[in-house]
């Protein structure tokens, strides 16, 4: 971080304290800020900007704790050691970190973050979205750390920018919101990613997806067939694409492109693409067309696309199409139909011109597998099928379902209770993963199991 914005950050976090929950033994939320804001205060005036501007944050957060200890020791404040700590930690928090928003942050069970206004925060754990305790003073105090994140980044919002998204720098994804598109003051949302990614064999432990749905899809990447993820926000796509991912061979060249970077691959040979915004002219956008584009001069052996979203489709299928097999891709649809029929609207928007039947044909002959992912009412991330694309009858494209899985119950606990099954239809694409030498057991297209 430059000394220039640290001391920036800490001279403009003067009274910007508060945070929900805890006060002083005995008396009222509103002494226990005030003791915080009187706290900061004092540290603030004793600090040495051009000292802080050249010392590195670990050694910096060190000398702040120690100064403020000895402060709360010499008030002799009615606090017991896990309560001064916890002031110590919050004036920390905002001096140089994010606040409110940092012990949030520091949850690993925490996977998204929704901010509703400076008094509602809401967080999503193990799929189930539950209120916080967490508060910020006022909208201007939330402003301030929107400000501080996106100015990490380059960007900026305001009245005139007042939609925001950015990456955030331990790679979650933020977007913000604000007035006066936000009727009850600055909204916040940060999709949070793991640090250590999630393999083929969580998914197989949390019954996101059975081994031999599994072993179908493993054989499908290493065969080099074309797959899209589909499903909605917050489905799981992304972490189902990491794991797709994992099984490419490493001695290709991979070439990722997104809109935010969240995939998390772990070959050797990766050149990751992020798209980049219009600045404050409204001048240098580069969109995932762009870089589908360009990054067929790029010599890639594998293309990902993060999310197929409008006329990048009909680039990414050309390139499926000419020799650029074996790419994978998500799209928000609900079922594989309708993800067949959103790629149908989006080759429209890129080639106004096409035909229906050339529009059906060119995905037709591009994709070889839908798997569609879905969020349950109980939180829990499930295939809910593996579909073929088998060609074209007339002017219909024409699927199967391979795998699917029937919801049957909600048991006492609100547990979604079901089972995967397979159709009973062997895939066409069986022929391709024999001839690279992945033989699929025929018990694997009779199999049920129930979770």
């Amino acid at each position: 971080m430059g000394g220039g914005r640290l001391i920036d950050r800490v001279r403009g976090a003067q009274g910007r304290l508060g945070r929900g929950g805890g006060s002083l033994p005995g008396q009222p939320q509103v002494e226990f800020a005030q003791v915080k804001r009187d706290l900061h205060n004092e540290l603030i005036e004793s600090l040495d900007f051009e000292q802080v501007g050249n010392t590195p944050r670990e050694e910096l957060s060190a000398r702040l704790r120690q100064t403020l200890a000895e402060r709360v020791e010499a008030r002799a404040l009615p606090l017991n050691r896990m309560e001064r700590e916890r002031l110590v930690e919050e004036i920390i928090d905002n001096i140089l970190g994010l606040g409110p928003l940092e012990p949030l942050l520091r949850d690993p069970e925490v996977s998204d973050i929704m901010i509703n206004g400076p008094k509602t925060v809401f967080v999503e754990r193990k799929g189930r979205l539950v209120k916080t305790n967490v508060t910020f003073n006022d909208d201007k105090h939330l402003m301030q750390i929107i400000e501080r994140i996106v100015a990490a980044v380059g960007r900026r919002v305001d009245e005139q920018n007042p939609m925001v998204d950015a990456r955030m720098q331990d790679g979650s994804r933020f977007n913000a919101i604000i007035p006066p598109l936000a009727l009850d003051g600055p909204c916040v949302s940060i999709r949070r990613f793991g640090t250590i990614p999630i393999t083929a064999e969580d998914l197989v432990a949390l019954g996101s997806c059975p081994r031999p749905i599994l072993e179908v899809l493993r054989g499908a990447v290493k065969s080099r067939l074309n797959i899209i993820i589909s499903g909605g926000t917050g489905s799981g796509k992304t972490t189902l694409l990491n794991v797709l991912s994992s099984f490419i061979p490493d001695g290709e060249r991979i070439i990722t492109i997104e809109d935010s970077a969240e995939l998390q691959l772990q070959q050797n040979h990766v050149v990751r693409l992020e798209t980049r915004p219009a600045n404050l002219e409204g001048k240098g956008q580069i969109d995932q067309r762009d870089l589908v584009k360009n990054c067929l001069r790029m010599r890639p052996d594998r293309i990902i696309l993060g999310e197929i979203r409008g006329g990048e489709a009909i680039d990414m299928l050309t390139a499926m199409n000419t020799g650029h097999d074996g790419s994978l891709a998500t799209v928000h649809a609900n079922n594989a139909r309708d993800a067949l029929a959103r790629f149908e609207t989006m080759v429209g928007i890129g080639m106004p011109n096409m035909g229906d039947k050339a529009i059906r044909e060119t995905i037709a002959r591009a994709l070889d597998v839908i798997v569609q992912q879905e969020r349950l009412s109980d939180g829990s991330r499930r295939i809910m099928s593996l579909t073929e694309v088998t060609g074209m009858e007339g002017p219909v494209i024409t699927s199967q379902d391979i795998f699917i899985f029937e919801q049957r119950t909600i048991d006492e606990h609100g547990k979604v209770r079901g089972a995967f099954r397979a159709t009973g239809i062997r895939p066409r694409f069986s022929a391709k993963l024999a001839s690279n030498g992945i033989r699929l057991s025929p018990e694997l297209f009779r199999f049920e199991m129930e979770v």
